[in-house]
């Protein structure tokens, strides 16, 4: 399998479309939705950098060192957030889901748990990965308990790992999701995405 595919991967609520230069100007407005790039412990691209992050999303996926996708919204066709592979690993059958934001006005609706669901069922039925992760800051707590809800297990955490653009140092706490779990995971994500699409539309902003 190619590990550098870029596959539109097709949902209920979301699809995940191959990043380009023409969706700069949809994900603009998303990240600026309640300033979601000002949180200081993330690396969000303010809304006027944001051609430059996706050509560097798509330069990486030239190197052969990541997969980017555009998050798009079913209920209106708009683009609300990005998403990668990375750390990508075909020799080992392994790679990390990162890189990943999502619209303040489509958190909590179902979106993050779906699009999550399509990649972990390509990563785990087409690419045939052996184990799937997930890192986020130690500060990053809402990320820590969405991943964990996804079904992944903490790993550990990599003490003073990154030189964060402050000049402080970031802790990394790492989860994965392994082959053995992936059949309970895909259930529980399915019965999630199945919950929130049956609770009605989806809360648009």
């Amino acid at each position: 399998m190619d590990f550098l595919a870029i596959p539109r991967l097709v949902g209920q609520q979301v699809i995940l479309e191959p990043l380009a230069p023409e969706h700069a100007e949809q994900l603009a407005a998303a990240i600026a939705e309640n300033d979601l790039h000002t949180v200081w412990y993330t690396r969000l691209p303010a809304p006027a950098d944001m051609p430059a992050e996706i050509d560097r999303r798509l330069g990486g996926n030239a190197a052969g060192t990541v997969v980017p996708w555009t998050i798009r919204r079913v209920a209106d066709g708009r683009a609300i957030g990005m998403t990668t592979f990375l750390n990508i690993r075909p020799d080992h059958r392994r790679l990390e889901i990162g890189s990943t934001w999502i619209s303040a006005g489509a958190q909590g609706t179902g979106v993050n748990a779906e699009a999550k669901l399509l990649q972990l069922t390509y990563a785990f039925e087409q690419l045939h990965c052996i184990a799937v992760e997930f890192r986020a800051h130690w500060h990053n707590r809402r990320s820590r308990a969405a991943i964990a809800a996804l079904g992944a297990k903490q790993d550990g955490i990599l003490r003073n790992h990154d030189l964060w653009r402050d000049g402080t140092m970031r802790d990394v706490v790492v989860f994965s999701i392994i082959e053995s779990e992936w059949p309970t995971v895909r259930l529980s994500l399915s019965e999630r995405v199945r919950t929130s699409t049956e609770a009605g539309p989806l809360r648009l902003k």
